[in-house]
């Protein structure tokens, strides 16, 4: 049969009812409990139906339930809350920024990611970085941060994961209807929907722009999934992270270049652009064009620019994580772009080259990122070192501890993550005021005052409604897989609250090693079947779709889940997700985190599960360097690197197995007369206390805007002033010191005796150098004194500079310095005489990264 038109007929709200859309559109309740409430109290069957997405809910409600809600006296005193406390979070003037920065209001971030993880309902998330984003947009809401966000809207989204019944991960894609999410097409000045265009090879892509509401931030996010494009061209924004290389660069073109061009034509012009990871990098060439065709700038000046204004954020050492292309396919798609930005093909690729050691070259986006960016972070301590050590090759002048790469340690949004139960149970003990104050430490000592049976029980209660959601879930599982009654019935039996439960979710790649925990499996065994004592497993994470290694990893742990000797006592449940995610960090005991060190950058899952009191058993990298005080939980292994891997697991499962029987075991099943884990109780509360005063995402912005986006911002606007003179001037003097640094010459005048002499602390030591600067004239140079601090291994902790001051100028450009220092500290000190580019007449000291050594 011929129809004109298939539509569907959504109920129609009630005039007292009507701003249910708002709310339901601003992702605002997935952060705040009481809206939560209300959308469930609706009709709680649909609630769960529709993956606990309001827009689903109120496109599918019946509309006579609508009718009876608008009479019912107690939906209606939950609405009338809800609506006061979004309207007072909406209009709150009293936020961290106006209380702190309030000269800072109008000054404009812009967010770019790829990905983000707001509710499992909204999928265009993947894992850790994306949700990791999410908590940084609402962060920005409830701070009052001036911030814009940027990405893409996936038709597909990220994949669902089903196990089949040989263990392999199955990838499912959704098609997804855009009107069951929160977005709403972007409008201009006139209520007309809002596009914009990019130059692809021999043809225009378009991309519509959608808005989300982020509490207070705005989200754009682009969708090439229109008419106006080519049926290839249509599939850019089909699945985050799907397709093939080529695939990958269009994604990155469009989240890059149509995301600056998404802000300009909404009219928001930031003053800072924060890349996080560098699927974004390409934002920084489209921001050269603009000042090279719209302010007539030479390439070199608009490049200084925009480093000028940029921030970029790496999150991962695992070379998989960092976007690498072919140079032809760079030339493909970038010729025009070059001839537009009036530069060669060598100067345009060197912005983003890497040179393989071996020989060969690529384009990598982390490069492009790092060259372009003011200010560089890692996301946790030890990560800010890996980086400064991955990347030391690109800026070869520079030791690797003087890398320009800093850090900020991750954290995450207390409201999203920390259970309602928790947050009613701190509501009795902590300050009235601790909601406003949760980067306060002070606020968090009251922790204290809880009595152990009270947390105790609360998490208990938490374990069994984690019991009772992963029961359904494993039910579903096994009902699909075609399994036997006694299969189904079985699930009834499993994971009860009085075993200790140990959690393990996360994604399934190789380096985060989920199957360690059976490299002794008859040790393994001995401690899940003991009669007195048991231990049981909760696995779940999703391998990336093209991750063969890491599926084969699922499909090891579910052929050993299915044995006898494990089964019903080893539990995988598929699909992870954010829903997954909430129920497991508040009801397991045990946070287990095996990454091979240092390849974890962060790992924020185990801030979620500390600060509900979960227990973190973790491997000493990422965050948990940083968490771990000896109370709040247990480490893995030691605090070292291994150069071999296999004998790193070897360390580190003995490790796993030594602290669960002699330390994890004993505790946890030690109760008082009255049933209660007293001491084990002692350690949620150590975690709660450390992990939510030191590692939520109130502290990591607060950390953000103090230390890189503020400073970044004064930068910008030093660099632009007087017609951009400072920006003209150090493109000069660049041009000036590649043609010139290599001539530049130091002979120290001092006999050095014996590197390995005592020298007392509190000594003086002065030097004196001859200096040959070729053409290069003192004032563009400082000549400085560099004291390391070494290790036993010789390798350098930390440094610092001392100036040299010019003595007197001697013949045919050389020039004598001297100058001094005093042994600041006791340990093994090593010390030398460089130039480097004058730090006075630049934006800011690594803006030109070059130094030039005693050889």
């Amino acid at each position: 049969m011929y129809f004109l038109e298939r539509v569907m007929a959504v109920p129609r709200l009630p005039e007292k009812l009507a701003r249910l859309e708002e709310l339901a559109r601003n992702l605002w309740w997935s952060w705040n409990y009481d809206a939560q409430e209300m959308f469930k109290y609706t009709d709680p069957e649909m609630w769960y139906q529709e993956k606990r997405s309001p827009v689903r809910l109120l496109r599918r409600i019946k509309q006579e339930r609508l009718y009876e809600l608008e009479n019912d006296v107690q939906f209606l005193a939950m609405y009338e809350n809800t609506l006061k406390k979004f309207d007072e979070y909406m209009g709150n003037k009293n936020t961290w920024l106006e209380r702190n920065y309030p000269d800072r209001r109008d000054r404009c971030i812009a967010y770019f990611c790829a990905e983000y993880g707001f509710h499992e309902s909204f999928p265009i998330y993947s894992g850790g970085l994306g949700i990791l984003a999410g908590d940084h947009l609402k962060t920005a809401s409830d701070m009052g941060l001036n911030f814009v966000a940027v990405g893409l809207l996936y038709r597909n989204g990220y994949f669902e994961q089903r196990i089949d019944e040989s263990g392999w991960q199955q990838n499912i894609y959704s098609r997804y209807d855009f009107e069951d999410f929160p977005v709403v097409p972007a409008l201009d000045e006139n209520g007309d929907e809002v596009y914009i265009n990019i130059d692809l090879p021999g043809r225009k892509l378009w991309a519509k722009i959608w808005r989300v509401q982020v509490g207070k931030t705005a989200l754009f996010l682009l969708d090439t999934d229109i008419p106006q494009n080519e049926v290839e061209d249509r599939k850019i924004t089909s699945n985050l992270y799907g397709g093939d290389r080529e695939m990958r660069l269009k994604q990155e073109i469009l989240l890059g270049i149509g995301g600056v061009r998404a802000l300009r034509v909404m009219g928001i012009n930031p003053e800072l652009w924060h890349m996080n990871e560098g699927h974004a990098a390409f934002l920084s060439l489209e921001r050269i064009r603009e000042y090279v065709q719209g302010k007539g700038l030479d390439f070199a000046t608009a490049a200084t620019l925009v480093k000028s204004g940029n921030v970029f954020t790496t999150h991962t050492p695992v070379p998989a994580g960092n976007d690498i292309f072919d140079l032809e396919i760079i030339e493909r798609y970038f010729r025009a772009f070059w001839e537009k930005v009036k530069t060669s093909r060598e100067e345009f690729m060197e912005l983003g080259l890497e040179k393989f050691p071996g020989g060969g070259q690529h384009y990598s986006m982390t490069v492009l990122a790092l060259k372009l960016s003011a200010a560089s972070n890692g996301v946790s301590e030890l990560h800010g070192k890996v980086s400064r050590n991955l990347w030391n090759h690109i800026y070869p002048d520079l030791p690797a501890v003087e890398v320009p790469i800093t850090h900020v340690t991750n954290g995450v949004h207390i409201w999203t993550w920390l259970n309602s139960s928790m947050v009613k149970l701190l509501d009795r003990y902590l300050p009235g005021d601790w909601h406003e104050r949760v980067d306060d430490p002070e606020v968090w000592e009251r922790v204290d005052d809880i009595p152990p049976e009270e947390i105790w029980q609360l998490h208990l209660a938490l374990k069994s409604r984690t019991k009772s959601f992963l029961q359904t879930r494993l039910k579903r599982q096994r009902r699909r897989l075609g399994e036997t009654i006694e299969d189904l019935m079985e699930v009834d039996e499993i994971l009860p609250e009085d075993v200790l439960t140990i959690g393990f979710a996360r994604r399934f790649a190789t380096y985060k090693r989920a199957t360690l925990i059976f490299k002794d499996i008859n040790r393994l065994k001995s401690i899940i079947s003991s009669s007195e004592r048991p231990v049981q497993f909760v696995f779940a994470g999703k391998a990336h779709p093209a991750d063969d290694p890491g599926k084969e990893l699922i499909r090891k742990l579910y052929e050993i889940s299915r044995t006898p000797e494990f089964k019903n006592r080893i539990i995988i449940v598929e699909n992870y997700d954010m829903n997954i995610a909430r129920h497991l960090v508040s009801g397991v005991d045990i946070w287990l985190n095996t990454p091979r060190r240092p390849h974890e950058a962060s790992g924020t899952s185990g801030e979620k599960a500390g600060m509900n009191g979960v227990l973190n058993f973790s491997v000493m990298d990422g965050w948990w360097v940083e968490g771990y005080d000896g109370n709040n939980g247990w480490a893995i292994g030691d605090n070292r690197d291994y150069q071999d891997n296999e004998l790193q697991d070897r360390i580190d499962s003995v490790s796993i197995y030594s602290t669960l029987e002699k330390e994890i075991v004993p505790l946890y099943y030690s109760r008082d007369d009255n049933g209660t884990a007293v001491e084990w109780a002692q350690k949620m509360k150590d975690s709660i206390k450390e992990i939510g005063k030191r590692f939520n995402t109130q502290r990591m912005l607060a950390d953000y805007a103090e230390k890189l986006y503020f400073p970044v911002i004064d930068l910008f606007d030093e660099v632009q002033k007087n017609d951009f003179r400072l920006a003209r001037n150090v493109s000069g003097w660049k041009e000036k010191f590649s043609a010139s640094w290599n001539a530049i010459r130091i002979k120290p005048n001092i006999q050095v005796e014996s590197t390995t002499r005592s020298i007392k602390v509190g000594q003086e030591i002065s030097l004196s150098a001859n200096v040959y600067l070729g053409t290069m004239d003192p004032n563009e140079v400082l000549v400085e004194i560099f004291v390391a601090r070494m290790d036993d291994n010789g390798e350098m902790i930390n440094f610092k500079l001392y100036p040299m001051s010019l003595i007197k100028e001697d013949v045919h450009g050389e020039y004598i310095y001297g100058g001094k220092f005093t042994i600041p500290e006791e340990g093994k000190l090593a010390y030398t005489i460089r130039v480097v580019p004058n730090p006075d007449h630049l934006p800011e000291r690594y803006f030109i990264p070059l130094a030039r050594w005693i050889s």
